[in-house]
């Protein structure tokens, strides 16, 4: 038995296929699009046989969160009081309807990253500092949490950290030796989702 496949929804399909065959040699496949149900997807293969299916509809959204990339973030509790208000106040939906749009909010990536507040300290691998270090505020939630590949040394999470890092990608946990054991960097996909990068 195995895990056959994880899949994602995002607002640009583009844009974060490129990000998994830029930095992880994903092979992307070709658009699948129906559009009776405006439904659109790709699947990403990688070497071992691992895929991501990458998909989009526009009734899908974030209602609850900005990512890192957003200049108007607004804090997690504002966002699920608005979420939950939202679901209250449109009541010619129906109650299946509403419970769809809840599960969507509650599983879907939560994370809210501050810029960085004032100099990297000089313990930091390749001047990427530590979300505790320089006030970066990494919020998370229930549910699926990270997608982790494994690159194969440590002289190549910190190559690809520090190639990441020059491109503008959001770097949330800098090239370390973690508490059980995993040398690992922690990066933030084009859509906020977080990304493990371990040996």
């Amino acid at each position: 038995m195995k895990i056959e496949h994880v899949a994602i929804w995002v607002k640009d399909i583009d844009k974060v296929c490129e990000f998994y065959r830029k930095y992880f040699d994903g092979a992307v496949q070709p658009l699948y699009h129906n559009p009776a149900k405006q439904f659109t997807s790709r699947f990403i293969t990688f070497e071992d046989g691992a895929r991501l299916e990458v998909m989009h509809r526009p009734d899908i959204v974030n209602n609850n969160i900005g990512t890192s990339t957003d200049s108007n973030v607004g804090s997690n509790v504002g966002s699920y009081v608005g979420a939950v208000t939202k679901l209250q106040s449109n009541t010619h939906r129906s109650a299946n309807e509403k419970m769809q749009s809840f599960f969507r909010f509650l599983t879907s990536a939560v994370f809210h990253v501050k810029p960085l507040q004032g100099e990297c300290s000089d313990h930091t691998c390749m001047g990427i500092a530590e979300p505790q270090e320089v006030g970066h505020e990494v919020s998370q939630h229930l549910g699926f949490t990270h997608l982790s590949f494994s690159v194969g040394s440590k002289e190549k999470v910190d190559r690809l950290t520090k190639e990441m890092l020059g491109d503008g990608i959001v770097i949330v946990g800098q090239p370390r030796t973690t508490g059980d054991g995993y040398y690992e960097s922690v990066v933030l996909d084009p859509e906020g989702n977080r990304i493990e990068i371990t040996i």
